[in-house]
């Protein structure tokens, strides 16, 4: 009796052991199963030039905003669509309830340039992989706005005019808006305006304001940024530091907190953090601004993110049908009359000559 009580109880205990194992090795095997971060391929540098060919002629402070903005793809989707069910708040009004948004200061500051802001939406799949280059190739990307730039400059279509000063200082050029208060958005095609031509993204879909066909570059309405001036997230708090290759913002380099990316370059498996440490340095070579650094941990991450192609992205192969906003009709009611007229029209050597005011839609 006493063994026939033992085997029972055996046979019992093995019946909760193996009724609760599932569960156990589940669990096991779901901790065992949490995927490392991907190492994916980087993008070479003529896959970088065609990826910032759309923005690389727009002026330093813009071309920091987008780089810097394009790491929230998800936030520029809800942005956008918030500008477009506020289309009736103008000037300090619309600065107001911008700053109360969640919003990363990069993505605020793209309230300023309603049109830039929807072409990142529209072209959601391309903005995504701005980002996700910007977050792991940061120097190749500032270099290759560089190479850019020269290219079209080569090619005669990069000049300084009344809306903008083109200034080579060194080997880096310089674009910055001809007046402190009144920024001009450059129109342009992003894959003739360089010269020889450059491979469309996939997928692209040009802008209204934006683009213009044929291979000069023309400006039509410039934003008023006046209205900003109170806000942390303002255009006088970015620039890009050309020496270091890098966007500032507040004067420090601006690191991205977005959870989008994985850092591919600097990724600490045990906590997910990168370190940046600098001083402030005054001016570097060639007259080119130096600005401080942070020397804190800056940027988290959590989910990681594989690129499977040369343009994979968070969100590759989507894209987002912004409604499509001139400069005109938006610029008009955001700005409260601080948007003006742009008096210049195309230089370079496409022949292309006149210009004038983007609502007189001539260039489309």
């Amino acid at each position: 009796m006493k063994l026939l009580k033992q085997s029972l109880a055996f046979v019992l205990c093995a019946s909760l052991v193996l009724a609760t194992a599932p569960c156990g090795f589940a669990y096991q095997a779901d901790q065992s199963a949490t995927p490392a971060p991907v190492q994916g391929a980087q993008q070479t540098a003529e896959q970088l030039q065609q990826l910032v060919a759309p923005i690389a002629l727009y002026p330093d402070a813009l071309v920091a905003q987008i780089l810097a903005a394009a790491t929230y793809p998800d936030q520029v989707v809800e942005a956008d669509r918030w500008m477009q069910q506020h289309s009736d708040l103008q000037g300090e009004q619309l600065g107001q309830e911008v700053d109360k948004q969640p919003w990363d200061p990069s993505v605020k500051a793209l309230a300023e340039f309603p049109s830039v802001l929807a072409n990142m939406d529209k072209n959601l799949s391309w903005t995504s992989s701005l980002g996700d280059a910007y977050v792991n190739q940061q120097q190749e990307v500032m270099n290759a706005v560089q190479v850019m730039r020269e290219r079209a400059q080569k090619a005669g279509n990069l000049n300084s005019s009344s809306q903008e000063t083109v200034t080579q200082q060194g080997e880096t050029i310089v674009i910055e808006p001809a007046d402190a208060q009144i920024v001009y958005v450059p129109e342009y095609d992003p894959w003739v305006v360089y010269g020889p031509p450059v491979v469309i993204w996939p997928g692209w879909y040009s802008y209204p304001g934006l683009f213009l066909p044929g291979p000069g570059i023309a400006f039509g309405l410039g934003f008023g940024v006046g209205f900003y001036g109170g806000f942390g997230w303002g255009w006088h708090h970015w620039g890009s530091d050309w020496h270091h290759r890098e966007v500032i913002y507040n004067h420090n380099t601006y690191i991205s907190h977005s959870r989008t990316f994985i850092n591919r370059n600097n990724f600490n498996r045990g906590g997910g953090n990168f370190n940046h440490a600098g001083g402030f340095q005054g001016r570097g070579p060639g007259g080119s601004r130096d600005f401080g650094r942070s020397s804190t941990p800056q940027h988290g991450f959590v989910a990681p993110h594989s690129q499977t192609g040369s343009h994979s992205g968070a969100f590759s192969g989507f894209d987002h049908g912004g409604v499509a906003r001139g400069f005109s009709s938006r610029g008009q009611s955001s700005f409260g009359g601080g948007v003006h007229g742009g008096g210049g029209g195309f230089h370079g050597g496409g022949g292309f000559h006149g210009g004038g005011g983007h609502s007189g839609g001539g260039h489309r």
